[in-house]
């Protein structure tokens, strides 16, 4: 009989956790869980969780190279155009919503500090 996989959460390594941590709440995500590095380094990992959406973060052993972050992370929210206006208030740079034929309500590009890809897109 073959697994059944009941759940995927993506692991992310980053230069800063705790940049991280901060950049994901501006998208709703919460610490459900985190770890402290040893001798008050601050946290070497968190578990992020906005809804039934959950992600990892961990500090990278090395540099993160932003032009090597071959993976895109689709979001999914309700009003598509209001999630890009509250990041653009909040100083992050959205690109345009585009609204392809896979995606006709629309969605629209964000990189996070670490250069990964986030599609923000409307889930109807």
């Amino acid at each position: 009989m073959k697994p059944i996989t009941t759940q995927l959460v993506a692991f992310a390594h980053v230069a800063d956790v705790e940049r991280s941590i901060r950049f994901y709440a501006d998208l709703g995500f919460t610490v459900g869980n985190s770890v402290a590095g040893e001798g008050g380094d601050g946290r070497i990992w968190a578990w992020l969780e906005s809804g039934s959406a959950h992600l990892m973060v961990g500090r990278a052993d090395g540099p993160v190279d932003a032009g090597l972050q071959a993976v895109l992370f689709y979001l999914y929210c309700d009003d598509v155009e209001q999630a890009r206006a509250a990041l653009d208030a909040l100083g992050h740079r959205p690109g345009p919503i585009k609204r392809p034929f896979y995606m006709p309500a629309g969605e629209f590009r964000l990189l996070d500090p670490d250069g990964y890809v986030l599609m923000i897109a409307q889930s109807r």
